[in-house]
């Protein structure tokens, strides 16, 4: 991790990406990006990568409007005060036009509810709490990633057609964690009216004791279990588990997150085999633009790519969209334009809904394997976001009103 934590570093930086093929004589467009750089550099590292390579070849392109873009980059500690301290400096100090990232839940929320005070745009690119763009949402906050009510509700789906009745869950306790497992249950429970919730687990976050965990998880004797666990939490709750006996063949598991290979490829030979999870499958997606994406990224990094590297470069793409299509970049016009905005990314069109600002963005759906030593997804399908939102009618009473 320290050599991680050294390059990314440099992210603490103000960062400016340009083009010299670029006219300078026009003010560039600045973006004040915030994200967990040092507290979560699994994800965020690929994730800086690929706004980095979205913004260069938007650059070399010609920019927008004339002008290039240019991205400040700031670490938030993972902490909401530190998050919104950056965002005060960026905002007043450095006047960029537009807010974008954060990873963490909580953090996410607290960047959202300074962007509804200060009036500021928002673009959530990360953090998936529901509260963001429902109990929380406000006018200037945007969110691209699906969010936990999305993504559980495309586990549950799978999770319904198990013949398991007996459910557990393990989660890490925070906003994350708490939202992801209330729409699983709320959701499966509609599915299958038989299942119970035999056992539950709320490990501190980064901080699980896998053997107590494990060992309690046991003692419930649960046929299905649903782990929202990620990062180091995971890999440390699948080896104890296999150890102790839970993580058997007979366990249906369902795995918020354990396909994405920042979580997955770390436990190599060792990762769980046959979980239904949610991921990113980069290496067998066959469209030529999303494969452009992969090249480019494995050309310029050296590195595969991550989800990570995909949220990144996806969330430079509809930013650039919003500012063409605006064709300015003063505060209203930018959220009309955002309002309704559909743009082509590489992986198919996306649009953000004007109802809740939350965008249609799928995920991969599908299962776990190791081939070769090396784990996998397998049997996966891509799930469009826009198929998985409750009724408008139940987004809408949990906006506040404006």
């Amino acid at each position: 991790m320290s050599g991680k934590k050294t390059v990314l570093g440099m992210a603490l930086v103000a960062i400016a990406i340009a083009s010299a093929s670029v006219a300078s004589a026009a003010e560039p467009i600045r973006i004040g990006e915030l994200n967990s750089y040092t507290a979560e550099a699994d994800f965020t590292r690929p994730y800086r990568n690929g706004w980095i390579m979205a913004i260069e070849e938007i650059n070399a392109a010609g920019g927008v409007l004339g002008r290039t873009l240019e991205v400040v980059f700031r670490d938030d500690g993972a902490e909401p005060g530190k998050a919104v301290t950056a965002a005060e400096e960026l905002t007043t100090k450095l006047n960029v036009q537009l807010l974008a990232g954060t990873y963490f839940s909580h953090v996410g929320v607290a960047v959202t509810n300074y962007a509804k005070q200060r009036k500021k745009l928002f673009v959530a690119t990360e953090p998936m709490s529901e509260d963001i763009t429902w109990k929380q949402g406000n006018r200037y906050t945007f969110r691209l990633r699906p969010n936990t009510y999305n993504q559980s509700a495309m586990l549950a789906e799978e999770a319904a057609k198990a013949p398991a009745k007996r459910w557990a869950i393990v989660a890490p306790n925070f906003k994350f964690g708490q939202d992801a497992v209330a729409a699983f249950k709320k959701i499966l429970k509609q599915k299958r009216p038989d299942v119970e919730f035999v056992e539950e687990q709320w490990p501190p976050l980064a901080k699980i004791d896998p053997g107590a965990t494990v060992q309690a998880l046991l003692q419930a004797r649960p046929e299905a279990l649903y782990c929202a666990l990620f990062s180091q939490d995971l890999s440390a709750f699948v080896r104890e588990g296999k150890v102790r006996g839970l993580l058997t063949d007979k366990l249906t598991v369902v795995g918020l997150l354990t396909g994405e290979p920042e979580y997955l490829d770390p436990m190599g030979a060792e990762a769980p085999q046959n979980w239904i999870v949610t991921g990113y499958p980069w290496y067998a997606i066959n469209d030529p633009k999303h494969q452009k994406f992969v090249d480019g990224y494995k050309a310029k990094f050296k590195e595969n790519p991550f989800m990570g590297s995909l949220i990144g470069y996806v969330s430079a793409t509809a930013i650039k969209s919003m500012i063409e299509k605006a064709g300015a970049t003063d505060q209203d016009k930018l959220i009309q334009a955002m309002e309704g905005l559909t743009f082509d990314s590489v992986v198919g069109p996306i649009s953000f809904r004007a109802l809740d600002h939350q965008s249609t963005m799928g995920t991969w759906v599908g299962r776990t394997a190791v081939k070769d030593g090396k784990p996998l997804m397998v049997d996966w399908h891509y799930r469009e976001g826009a198929q998985y939102f409750p009724p408008d009618s139940e987004i809408k009473a949990l906006r506040p009103a404006e």
